[in-house]
Formats: C-alpha cells, structure tokens, sequence
C-alpha cells in the first residue's frame, strides 16, 4: 500500500477553504477555523522584503538557509527564549511543516514508531506515514487536562518506538505543559534512548504562566527542536521555519533532505524574516490575551466545558454526540466555521480559534448561543 492511501487532506484546511468560498459568495460567514493571526505582517519585515527585490536578492541561497538569517535566528533564540544552538546546528524550511516533515524523514526507517499525544495537530501523522513510520497515538484525558501521564507513556512505548512529539503549547487545546510533565518526557526518552520532536510554534503566544523548553532537558543529540515565524509574526505565508539540532548526523540528513527538495526557501523570505528576529509582536500577544480572557468567560456563560487555554490561539470545548455533525450543522444553520475534535483524534470536542478580531468572536459566540439555545 502507497502511504498516500494511509493519510487523509487536512481537515482544518479543507473546512477553512469551505468557509471562505462561502463567504466569497456573499454568506455572512464568521469563520472560526485557521490558526492564522489576522495581523498584517509587520511593517518592518515587509519593507526589509522590499529593500531585499530592490537589491536584487532573487537567487539561489544556501538550501540550509543564508547564513546571516542562521545567525539571527541563533542569537533570537538564545537571547529571548534561552535555547541555545549555533546557525551551523539551524536549517531553514518551508514553515514549520517542512521542518517537522525533514525532522521525521531524518530519523525515520519503515516500520519505525512515533509516539503522538492526541489531541494532536492534523499533519503529524499525514507526515509519518508519508516517510513509512507508524504513529503510535496515546490519547489524553479531558480528566487530565490533555496532559499525558508517566504511566500511559510507558505503556505505549515498543522496542519500535523512535521518537515523541511534543506540541507545547498546544494545537488544538491550548494547554501548556509543566516543567514535570516535561522532565517526565525527558526522562522516559533519555533512559529510552528515543528522539524527541519538540514542535514549540506558539512559543511566544503564553497568556498564563510561562512557556518552558524541552531544550536542556532531554539529550542534546536526542533533542530535533522546530519552531517558525507565522504564528509569532503573522507571517503564515511567508513560509519561514526551521529545525534545529545538536546532532550532527540528524542535521546532516535533514540538510540533504531540504536541498533535493526544496532547494532553498523563498530568497526574499529568508532576508524578511532576518528583520523578524528584532521585530516586537509584544503587541500581537496581548491582543490576543484579550481574546483569550473573552472567549474563556464566553465559554463558561454557555456553560461549555473546556480546559483553560493557557497558550496558542484555540478554544478545545465539549460537544455531546457527533462533533462533526456539530460542526456542519452550526455551519450550515449559523454560518460559524469550526473544526471537529475528530480532526485531531479527539472525536467529541470542537476548536474555535480567536485569531480573529474580537467583534467577529462577538458575533460568533452570539450565533453559538443561538445555535445551542436551539
């Protein structure tokens, strides 16, 4: 069997593109699905893109990356988030997709097991199958606040088992893992000798509590950390990831990967996302905790059950019966786009995402209080 036949097209994405070709035909649609800031791009990073074409900057680059965005993206970790490797030890992607599909095509051999703790973001294991690995999933508890425990870890474990993904804070709940579930992770992988996939995107969108690094944790050459600009810097299309890791034959392989297949990334993206390294989102996060306190007491006055996002920009709440049939009806009768939990092996939830403006959350949650008082 060809892996295509074993992965099916992103749910998000496909109820998202339904939503927009709704609202192309004229529907008042609120469209509460992509995981996408409705900020612009900062001025900053726009016009280094500009300065970038006026230069003539449209050739070929490094397929790891230029090294002066290495270098940036180097000194940006280790001064704002404490995580350290050097720009030979970084290789950029396209998104944080490509890095996480060279991270899995690294260290992956058929048959290989990768751990995943639903609810799980879509592409994990569309991406593990497509490199003939197996995705072993352990499903968390709504009980446990979607964390895993030391127990369900090692019951999950095989002698196949080859890394774990870890989604911190996490898409599509919110939750933020603790130091001691992440020492928990560390330890089980550590003693384990398997890699651990740290895919730390929403990073820097933390509005309870601190977000704490995998980094330090586990083994330095167990360690593939993964981490972009579009969710950070409202740069979804610019398509500026990267993978970063200590071991030197894993970040030899992904290099390989990246330069049969894709070359390098856009040139003009790579000098944009320089300016990105010193641009301040401050103000993006903030707004977005706004959003995150009104869609949290919304919640609780329709008496939906959910556990408290701490981070990311999702709302994961409870539905009774079928939460695709939740989803198309609330859809079709409200015109409110959401995503079923079953989207992320959590069949029974529904996520909203507030990476839209608060008048549209507004409207939303009017039209879902309609829709649940019917």
């Amino acid at each position: 069997m060809h892996p295509t036949e074993l992965i099916t097209p992103s749910k998000t994405l496909q109820i998202d593109s339904l939503a927009k070709k709704l609202k192309s035909e004229g529907k008042p649609v609120i469209n509460l699905t992509a995981g996408e800031p409705d900020f612009q791009t900062p001025r900053p990073i726009v016009e280094k893109a500009f300065e970038a074409l006026e230069k003539g900057l449209t050739k070929y680059t490094d397929s790891d990356g230029i090294p002066e965005l290495r270098h940036a993206i180097s000194e940006y970790l280790k001064t704002k988030k404490g995580v350290e490797f050097s720009p030979d030890e970084i290789v950029v992607s396209n998104g944080g997709k490509q890095a996480l599909f060279n991270a899995f095509a690294a260290i992956l051999d058929e048959g290989d097991e990768v751990l995943l703790f639903a609810p799980y973001w879509v592409s994990y294991p569309a991406q593990i199958h497509l490199v003939r690995g197996k995705p072993v999933v352990l499903r968390t508890r709504y009980e446990n606040g979607f964390v895993p425990t030391k127990e369900e870890i090692l019951q999950h474990l095989s002698p196949r088992t080859k890394a774990i993904v870890v989604n911190s804070p996490n898409n599509p709940s919110g939750v933020i893992y603790t130091q001691e579930t992440l020492e928990t992770i560390a330890h089980i992988a550590n003693e384990n000798n398997v890699y651990v996939v740290t895919d730390e995107v929403y990073d820097e969108l933390v509005y309870v509590g601190t977000h704490r690094s995998l980094y330090g944790l586990v083994k330095p050459e167990l360690l593939i950390y993964v981490n972009a600009f579009s969710k950070s810097h409202a740069m979804t299309g610019w398509r500026v990831g990267y993978t970063a890791t200590k071991n030197k034959e894993i970040k030899k392989r992904v290099s390989k990967i990246q330069s049969h297949v894709a070359s390098n990334i856009n040139t003009i993206a790579q000098y944009a996302a320089i300016e990105a390294c010193k641009t301040d989102n401050s103000y993006m996060i903030a707004e977005f905790k706004k959003r995150c306190e009104f869609v949290v007491n919304r919640a609780k006055q329709l008496g939906l059950e959910f556990v408290e996002p701490k981070g990311a920009f999702y709302l994961f709440f409870k539905v009774d019966g079928d939460d695709e049939e939740f989803c198309h009806r609330l859809l079709e009768e409200k015109m409110v786009a959401t995503v079923p939990g079953s989207a992320f092996d959590m069949p029974g939830f529904v996520r909203i995402s507030f990476a839209t403006s608060l008048e549209n959350l507004e409207e939303g949650f009017r039209r879902l209080e309609e829709f649940l008082n019917s």
